[in-house]
């Protein structure tokens, strides 16, 4: 309801007579301090559920109170910055002197004594939907949420090279959190589909390089990146271990880099792949990736496979961590 309609539907004298009964002050007093449930302000003020949700009525049809529901409960509150100046004035008056009755005192011993049983219901809720919260946590704020906040782990002195970046993916989400990124892939197609996805993703232009080039002739200088990514992009190169080698030349130890990470997938046998999207390796087992990172010049090898998800139709994925010795 706007302001306009407000002040059109009730005259001041209306307005004073839906805060002239005393429960509805002290609902009025209370909801100005805390967001509470139907059943938890009836409790606080202590009256019949029918009485407290018909005093609650007047004052939302009055456009005192902000109403917000979550799942089958109703929370209700007074915003005062987003009261019609006439109502603020008004309340603003009435208000005076409330915080001194006795009523007062009660209602604000009862707020904490509901607010901290709330924090208790909370608990028993974990406790009971433990097994269930990673799909609450998804429907309450997506898949992805956990995961990009981890990058936030990473240094942000660094610069990464996304090595075959495609359209951008990768180097998307690294940007916002290091120094730079050098994007590097062989097609000029797909350096503009990135370039594009970039620049709707808000990402500042002098924070991202864009290079074309072939991973295993890399058009970059010796130790110039901190850390570098190479995304789903082993399986179509004849030779990975010289790819590997160039990544392990671009990369320098200062500041904590000389990292690698190789994403790409497990070992299989599924012969589609190579007919129909050109893989020239059937994925890598966990001995001949560690055996190529080592050939490359790579120590500290850690190879881990990911968690497969069940909705897609790929192979399983590994991550393989390196490091320049």
């Amino acid at each position: 309801m706007t302001e306009a309609t407000l002040q059109s539907q009730f005259s001041a004298a209306d307005l004073l007579g839906q805060l002239s009964d005393p429960i509805r002050l002290r609902m009025m007093r209370i909801l100005c301090a805390h967001e509470l449930s139907v059943g938890e302000l009836i409790r606080v003020v202590q009256i019949p559920q029918s009485s407290g949700s018909r005093h609650l009525k007047l004052l939302a049809e009055g456009g005192w109170l902000v109403r917000r529901s979550v799942g089958p409960a109703t929370y209700y509150r007074v915003l005062l910055d987003e009261l019609p100046e006439p109502m603020r004035g008004i309340w603003l008056a009435v208000r005076d002197g409330l915080d001194d009755h006795a009523d007062a005192r009660g209602d604000d011993q009862r707020v904490r004594s509901v607010l901290s049983e709330r924090m208790s219901d909370s608990s028993v809720f974990f406790g009971e939907h433990a097994g269930e919260w990673d799909g609450l946590r998804s429907d309450l704020f997506g898949r992805y949420f956990t995961d990009r906040a981890l990058l936030s782990l990473i240094d942000p002195r660094w610069r990464v090279a996304d090595l075959g970046c495609g359209t951008g993916n990768c180097t998307e989400l690294l940007s916002p959190w290091v120094e730079r990124v050098v994007a590097v892939d062989r097609s000029p197609e797909m350096l503009s589909g990135a370039r594009a996805r970039l620049v709707n993703a808000g990402v500042r232009r002098d924070h991202v390089e864009f290079v074309e080039g072939e991973l295993d002739g890399l058009p970059m200088d010796d130790g110039s990146v901190d850390a570098a990514v190479c995304m789903l992009v082993l399986h179509h190169m004849e030779r990975p271990v010289d790819a590997l080698r160039e990544m392990h030349r671009v990369l320098t130890s200062e500041r904590g880099g000389g990292v690698a990470l190789v994403v790409d997938m497990c070992e299989h046998t599924n012969t589609e792949f190579r007919r129909s999207m050109g893989h020239t390796h059937m994925g890598f087992s966990e001995g001949e990736m560690t055996t190529y990172l080592e050939d490359a010049g790579f120590g500290g090898v850690r190879f881990h496979p990911l968690r497969p998800d069940v909705s897609t139709s790929g192979p399983p994925l590994f991550a393989a961590v390196a490091r320049v010795n």
